[in-house]
């Protein structure tokens, strides 16, 4: 066994923080959390002062696909072919040799969402990885539903091959007429006129989607599109997040969702507002995300569009508007491990979770504050 002694520990679950305890873990799983000293520990952590946050979380990136000093030809975010590919799996286009990796573990970033892009109506399934594997196969954790994108994105690409909307009612459309296409052939599977053999491949892999089984990822930014999202999900009965939701300006729309218990994965904060879709985007928007009091929302980094590394620097915005520290480092570790179904080994720093955390040399929001260590799944894997 091997222990920390936290002189102020954030565990992650909203508003909740433990002062002079020691974190006791064994092998990858943390199995005590004390104000006593553990007896018969191997090796004992102990700095003159320390904060303790659970590992960050990045619940939508494309680390790894688009990568770090690689010219940019050589991304892999989205695929060209067609315009409705839900097949594809984020996995098979991650190189963990990315050198974006290391700078995020070194910032306590050690889980990625990795998606598709939104070139894409449906650009493939989403990965949660371990930013410190080695190789794509030890970091393979789960999937995480199928990437969507409504708006601007997928009618900007018309060039691209396949058929290809050029507004946002044919990108409705063609997803739409997908979906229609999978509730149709489980119906079929269902009466036994079907045989799974026989469903096209881009329809096999949305059934679960219309068994409730998997969600829909749906980047969307615009409040229009996001009440369109609605009325699809009504359609067919299916579950999604919203991701992204940066032009939203107004409150009702965040309520909508709360009151829906829709997930939102919010963000990126920081970065410049380039297209007509995000002309009401700006970082006061916020205040409406906290106003709503909606119970689970994480941010994102979208990296590279913002480097993930600087997650936590995006809570800023959240302190801004008056939340304390305790409450919004859980938009990067307790909800982002909730919206991904992770929340039984992830997301906060309790008895039974993986020992994955980060130990800081004062409280995080300084900014003069950096890791003095981080512990992945048990291991030391960065250390100042």
């Amino acid at each position: 066994m091997k222990c920390l002694k936290a002189n102020v520990l954030y565990t992650g679950k909203p508003g909740e923080v433990l002062h002079d305890v020691y974190i006791v873990w064994e092998d990858s799983k943390i199995v005590q959390i004390s104000k006593d000293k553990p007896t018969g520990v191997e090796e004992v952590f102990e700095y003159d002062y320390c904060v303790v946050t659970p590992a960050l979380i990045d619940a939508h990136s494309h680390i790894g696909m688009v990568r770090a000093g690689e010219n940019p030809d050589e991304e892999e975010v989205n695929e060209e072919m067609d315009s409705i590919l839900p097949y594809l799996d984020a996995l098979t286009s991650i190189y963990m040799d990315d050198p974006a990796f290391r700078d995020s573990i070194e910032y306590g970033v050690l889980y990625s969402c990795v998606l598709p892009g939104s070139g894409n109506i449906i650009g493939g399934r989403a990965v949660v990885i371990r930013n410190f594997a080695r190789d794509i196969n030890e970091a393979f954790i789960k999937y995480a539903g199928i990437k969507v994108a409504l708006g601007y994105n997928p009618r900007s690409v018309t060039k691209w091959k396949g058929v290809r909307p050029y507004t946002r009612m044919g990108v409705v459309g063609l997803l739409r007429k997908t979906l229609q296409k999978a509730q149709d052939a489980k119906r079929l599977l269902e009466k036994g006129k079907k045989e799974i053999e026989e469903i096209d491949i881009e329809v096999r892999y949305l059934l679960p989607v219309i068994e409730g089984k998997e969600v829909l990822r749906v980047h969307v930014h615009k409040k229009d599109d996001i009440m369109v999202m609605l009325r699809i999900a009504d359609e067919f009965n299916i579950k999604f997040t919203v991701e992204h939701a940066c032009d939203v300006n107004e409150l009702y729309v965040f309520e909508i969702l709360r009151d829906r218990n829709i997930p939102i994965v919010y963000g990126p904060l920081d970065s410049f507002p380039y297209k007509t879709e995000l002309k009401h985007e700006t970082w006061r928007n916020v205040k409406f995300v906290i106003e709503s009091r909606h119970p689970c929302v994480a941010i994102m980094s979208d990296h590279p569009v913002v480097l993930q590394r600087n997650l936590i620097l995006q809570l800023r915005f959240f302190l801004r508007f008056g939340m304390k520290f305790s409450e919004a480092i859980s938009l990067v570790t307790y909800n982002p491990a909730r919206i991904l179904g992770l929340d039984d080994v992830l997301g906060t720093v309790e008895v039974g979770k993986y020992a994955s955390f980060v130990v800081w040399n004062k409280e995080p929001t300084s900014l003069d504050a950096y890791p003095l260590l981080v512990i992945g799944e048990g291991k030391v894997i960065a250390e100042a």
